[in-house]
């Protein structure tokens, strides 16, 4: 990649981390020199035993963004199996009072059978003398028959419909049963990282916390510098759509505003809650979730990638971001810190996806 060109880069990026702390996993773009003035602990730890507390970190809020991609997955479907149950529900009462209404005619033609004497028309029929009632009534006795048939079979269908209607509600009912169990089961998960990282966390002298988010910038910076390196920038010159480019606004207007599992906006997001609002905002809705995006979206080679594509992260898919050119991204990166732009390549990639396409 030209010097220039890496110049102009660095010159923004300098200008990003001076503003916002970036934030980790997924934040480039950081000095790699420790912070002057930091206090030391007496008995400072060791910085092979912070790394390792970072890695577990890292893990532990990974397992978490994967339960939350499960969580978001679960709330999306409860929510479509609802509508799609009371929907049922609404065909059920339909059902029954279609029934309702042909039974009532079925009693009324019984009823006014019993006034006639009890016979049926064809016997009254054949009682009669007068040649031209006889032709009128085998007419009548005709439509008649035919409408008795037709009831007759109006009722077994408003029947079969009902029990079958019955029988999808029960079985939505126990899906969305299920939905909820496996909701549960991810939103325990989530809190239980979630706490095991602050726990880890509060364990750490104040100066140890800085060094921690310096050894953070120092591992997003290698990352997008190995990235960079790759010479990936250079072959990188996708144009946004207008699409695109309203959906690079709508994020990059939301930096600095905090990261919640499960949030969709307008005050709080997570990583997916954030991209899918974006391309919302652009008149594309897209999945909820970054697994879903992954799956559903359409993928492009990295180089080809522009301004508006989703990148996703990690070799299950449960990190995404939306990528704003020049190598940057900006997503909501995980509990603890705010929506904020970082390197493309600060993360593993596992692929590129297009809404809109």
């Amino acid at each position: 990649m030209g010097t220039g060109k890496r110049g102009l880069i660095a010159s923004g990026v300098a200008v990003v981390c001076a503003v916002t702390v970036l934030a980790a996993p997924g934040t480039a773009f950081a000095s790699p020199t420790p912070t002057p003035g930091a206090s030391a602990s007496s008995t400072p730890m060791p910085t092979k035993d912070l790394e390792a507390v970072r890695e577990k970190l890292d893990k532990l809020y990974r397992e978490a963004a994967a339960a939350t991609d499960a969580y978001n997955a679960a709330e999306e479907k409860a929510q479509r199996q609802s509508a799609e149950l009371v929907e049922l529900a609404k065909k059920i009462v339909e059902g029954r009072e279609e029934l309702r209404e042909l039974k009532e005619r079925a009693g009324a033609a019984a009823r006014a059978q019993y006034r006639s004497g009890g016979l049926p028309d064809e016997a009254h029929l054949m009682l009669s003398d007068d040649p031209q009632d006889f032709l009128d009534g085998a007419g009548r006795v005709l439509r008649g028959q035919h409408a008795t048939k037709g009831l007759i079979a109006a009722m077994t269908r408003a029947q079969q419909d009902l029990e079958q209607y019955s029988e999808d509600a029960s079985a939505q009912w126990k899906k969305l049963e299920a939905g909820r169990k496996a909701k549960a089961s991810a939103k325990k998960k989530i809190e239980e990282r979630i706490s095991a990282a602050e726990d880890l966390e509060s364990q750490l002298e104040e100066s140890e916390k800085k060094r921690l988010a310096e050894l953070e910038k120092q591992a997003a910076l290698k990352a997008q510098t190995a990235w960079l390196d790759s010479g990936v920038l250079d072959e990188i010159s996708g144009k946004a759509t207008e699409q695109g480019k309203k959906a690079v606004e709508y994020a990059t207007a939301q930096i600095g505003k905090p990261y919640e599992w499960g949030a969709e906006g307008p005050k709080t997001y997570d990583c997916s809650g954030l991209t899918s609002q974006a391309w919302a905002s652009a008149g594309s809705p897209i999945p909820r979730t970054s697994q879903q995006q992954w799956q559903q979206l359409t993928r492009v080679d990295v180089e080809d990638m522009r301004p508006g594509d989703l990148v996703i992260y990690f070799d299950d898919a449960s990190h995404v971001a939306l990528y704003v050119g020049d190598g940057a991204i900006v997503h909501a990166p995980r509990p603890g810190r705010t929506v904020t732009l970082a390197g493309a390549g600060s993360m593993p990639i596992l692929g590129v996806v297009r809404p809109g396409a």
